[in-house]
C-alpha cells in the first residue's frame, strides 16, 4: 500500500516550455539523493513537479531530507517497479519521466527535456535521455566501473527514462514481479512497443556517477540472473536479442559449476575414480582461470583488482546459476498458482 507522507505542489511548465512533465525518484534513502533533486530544481521559480517514493522497507523510517517543494509517497520495500508505479499513479502530468537516486542530470536538463518532449508525436510512447558516465582518468576502469559504464549504450533504462501517461496506462505501468533494478525497465519498454508506441533517444543529457559498492558488488549482481527467468517466460527465448543485450555467461557458468561438483563428487568417493575427479577438477579451473582473467586484463591489474577478481570468479558462477534456479521455480510457481485459480473459478 502506497501511503504519501508530504504533499508540495509545483506548477509544471506549459505552452512555451512544452508539456507538463512529473518526475518520479524511487528511492532507499542513498546519500546521492540530494544531488538528483538539485540538479532538477526550479528554472527562474518554475519547473515540473518532483515525487520522491521511498521506498525503505519499515513502518516509520527517518523522514527523507528533501526540499518543501518535493511530494515524498511510501511504498513500503517492495522494490524500484512497484515505488515507480505508485509514483506515475499519483501523478496527472501527460508525461512522466523517471530518474534513479544516484543520476546527476545536466545543466539545462528540464528545458531539454521538455524539447525532447514537446516535438513528440502521439504514436511516441517514451523518450530516453543520453546517458554518460565519467570514468577516472590516467588509469583503466575497474571491473565495476565498465559494468556501469555499459549502462550508457543501454536502451530505455529509466536512469532517465519520460513515458507518456496513456502508454503506462495501456500497460499498466512496471511488473512488480521484477524484485529489484534489474530488468523491469526493459520489460517495460517491450510491453509499451507491443502496445503500438514508439520509443526515442531525446537530446537531454544525464550523467550516472560510478560508486563503489564494495569487494562483493559483482556477486550480488547475480541477482539479476532471476530476473532473466522471468524475461524468458514473459518475452521469449530471444528477448536478449530483442532489446540488444549481449548473450551472457551463464552457460559457461552452470558448465562451470557443473565441473565444480562433480570434482567434488568424485573425489568424495575415493577409488578409482581420483582421476576423474582431477580431470573435473583441472576444467574447472581452467574454466574459472578463463573468467578471472577476462575480467582482470581490461583492468588496471592492481593487486587490489586481481584478488578481488580471483575470489569473486570462484563465487559468481555457482551464485549466478542458484539465482536463475530460484527465478525459474518462482515463475513456475506463479504460473501453477495462477492456473489453478483460473480453473477454480471456471468450474
Amino acid at each position: 500500500m502506497t501511503t504519501e507522507m508530504t504533499r508540495k505542489t509545483n506548477t509544471a511548465p506549459r505552452g512555451e516550455t512544452g508539456p507538463a512533465v512529473t518526475v518520479v525518484i524511487p528511492t532507499i534513502g542513498r546519500p546521492s539523493l540530494a544531488a538528483t533533486l538539485a540538479a532538477v530544481g526550479p528554472v527562474h521559480g518554475h519547473g515540473p513537479e518532483v515525487i520522491v517514493v521511498d521506498d525503505r522497507p519499515g513502518e516509520s523510517p527517518e523522514p527523507l531530507p528533501v526540499p518543501d517543494r518535493v511530494r515524498v509517497l511510501r511504498s513500503g520495500g517492495r522494490g524500484p517497479a512497484a515505488a515507480r508505479n505508485a509514483g506515475w499513479r499519483a501523478a496527472t502530468t501527460p508525461w512522466v519521466v523517471f530518474l534513479d537516486d544516484d543520476v546527476v542530470p545536466g545543466p539545462g536538463w528540464v528545458r531539454a527535456l521538455t524539447e525532447d518532449l514537446a516535438r513528440l508525436p502521439e504514436d511516441v510512447g517514451g523518450s530516453q535521455g543520453r546517458l554518460e558516465v565519467p570514468l577516472p582518468a590516467g588509469r583503466r576502469p575497474t571491473d565495476a566501473e565498465r559494468n556501469t559504464a555499459g549502462l550508457a549504450g543501454a536502451h530505455w533504462i529509466t536512469a532517465d527514462m519520460a513515458y507518456r501517461r496513456t502508454a503506462l496506462e495501456a500497460t499498466g505501468g512496471f511488473d512488480e514481479r521484477f524484485p529489484g533494478a534489474y530488468r523491469e525497465d526493459a520489460d517495460l519498454a517491450l510491453r509499451v512497443e507491443h502496445a503500438g508506441f514508439s520509443l526515442v533517444k531525446g537530446e537531454r543529457l544525464t550523467r550516472h556517477p560510478v560508486r563503489d559498492d564494495g569487494f562483493w558488488s559483482s556477486v550480488r549482481f547475480q541477482r539479476g540472473n532471476a530476473s532473466d527467468a522471468l524475461m524468458r517466460h514473459v518475452h521469449g527465448r530471444d528477448w536478449r536479442m530483442i532489446t540488444g543485450g549481449h548473450p551472457g555467461r551463464l552457460k559457461r557458468h552452470a558448465l562451470t559449476t557443473g565441473m565444480g561438483l562433480l570434482a567434488l563428487t568424485l573425489a568424495a568417493t575415493g577409488g578409482r575414480r581420483r582421476r576423474l575427479a582431477a580431470a573435473a577438477g583441472l576444467a574447472w579451473l581452467g574454466l574459472t582461470a578463463e573468467f578471472a582473467w577476462a575480467r582482470v586484463a581490461p583492468g588496471p591489474r592492481t593487486p587490489e583488482e586481481i584478488v578481488r577478481m580471483a575470489v569473486t570468479s570462484v563465487v559468481i558462477p555457482p551464485v549466478a546459476c542458484a539465482h536463475r534456479i530460484t527465478g525459474e521455480v518462482r515463475v513456475r510457481t506463479d504460473e501453477a498458482r495462477t492456473s489453478g485459480m483460473r480453473t477454480g473459478r471456471r468450474s
